[in-house]
């Protein structure tokens, strides 16, 4: 089967291409405020996460997962975003022009499949079909036995094109999907191959933007522009491209309204929540604290503020479940 594809380079995308070169300079650029980028960067991956399950169907909301520790959750859709995030925090460790290998999309597959399935890390040996909602075939895939050839040829094409990074990131993307390697995971797993291929070639953007966002919020343009029959992937390319864009004119809007560190910056979103709380009603009780976070267990809320006593930012009065909690002067 032949997934070759192309592209025109229309206005839209030169501008774009543009756009994206001065926006990557922009957050090269910005100053080193550690505590601030660590934990936007850890909000940035864990929304990457989330939002990439959700172009699948997850459910889960950002407050749901904000203290994600583990895959031992019962939860499928909460191993799903832990998995992601798993293996965006390994794409962002790794050096630059890192060679992207048959051994890198399987890996990228473990990560994604990991308690979900017996079947990680290995290309599918049975036929497949891309289906509707409504369970009617839009697309049969190619049969196992030209897999190897396929992705032999993606790779080649991402080492050796001359394409601008973010449009070689697109295609290639495009064409994972069309090859469809595995039986579940294949969009999760494309679209960490994008970000692979950034990372790797130098538009990381230092793990502070969130593609995936936008894509979430314009999922049946996506799910339509992939299902696209024809060789000419222009309108996908376009859409990648302002998806980059967007997402990254986005997070530089939000670090530069950030003047100055603070102690808090340090804190995962929650945390530096809990204490936004305390600050506006000087005491609290546990119970109050918790009405503002109905959808966490009440453990999670618990190792939260053991977590903040312990760091020294609130302290707490009495030892009885009518304990209430102040801030510490620091």
């Amino acid at each position: 089967m032949d997934i070759s594809c192309k592209y025109r380079e229309t206005l839209k995308i030169r501008d774009n291409i543009i756009r994206i070169e001065v926006a990557k300079k922009i957050i090269d650029l910005l100053p080193k405020l550690p505590h601030i980028e660590e934990s936007f960067r850890h909000k940035s991956l864990l929304k990457s996460s989330l939002f990439s399950a959700r172009i699948e169907g997850n459910r889960l909301e950002i407050e749901e997962i904000e203290n994600i520790q583990n895959n031992t959750s019962r939860s499928r859709e909460k191993k799903e975003v832990f998995n992601i995030l798993q293996a965006l925090k390994w794409i962002h460790s790794i050096p630059s022009k890192k060679i992207i290998t048959v051994k890198t999309i399987l890996k990228l597959h473990k990560f994604v499949m990991n308690g979900l399935s017996l079947d990680v890390g290995h290309f599918r040996n049975e036929p497949s079909a891309i289906f509707t909602t409504g369970g009617i075939a839009i697309y049969m895939t190619p049969p196992p036995s030209e897999l190897p050839t396929l992705i032999n040829n993606l790779l080649a094409t991402i080492k050796t094109g001359k394409d601008h990074v973010v449009i070689k990131s697109a295609i290639a993307h495009f064409a994972f999907e069309k090859i469809h390697p595995f039986l579940d995971g294949n969009g999760r797993v494309g679209r960490l191959l994008s970000a692979y291929i950034l990372k790797s070639l130098g538009y990381g953007f230092r793990g502070l933007v969130v593609i995936e966002e936008y894509i979430s919020n314009h999922r049946e343009e996506y799910y339509d522009l992939l299902a696209v029959a024809k060789k000419d992937i222009t309108d996908f390319v376009e859409f990648f491209l302002r998806a980059v864009l967007e997402s990254t004119e986005k997070a530089i809007e939000e670090l530069q309204n950030t003047k100055e560190e603070k102690a808090t910056d340090s804190l995962l979103p929650r945390r530096q929540e809990i204490i936004a709380i305390i600050k506006d009603h000087k005491m609290v009780s546990f119970d109050f604290i918790r009405r503002r976070f109905y959808k966490i267990p009440d453990s999670s809320l618990h190792y939260d503020i053991r977590m903040l006593i312990k760091k020294g930012f609130i302290k707490k009065l009495g030892d009885t479940r009518g304990a209430l909690y102040e801030l510490k002067d620091r």
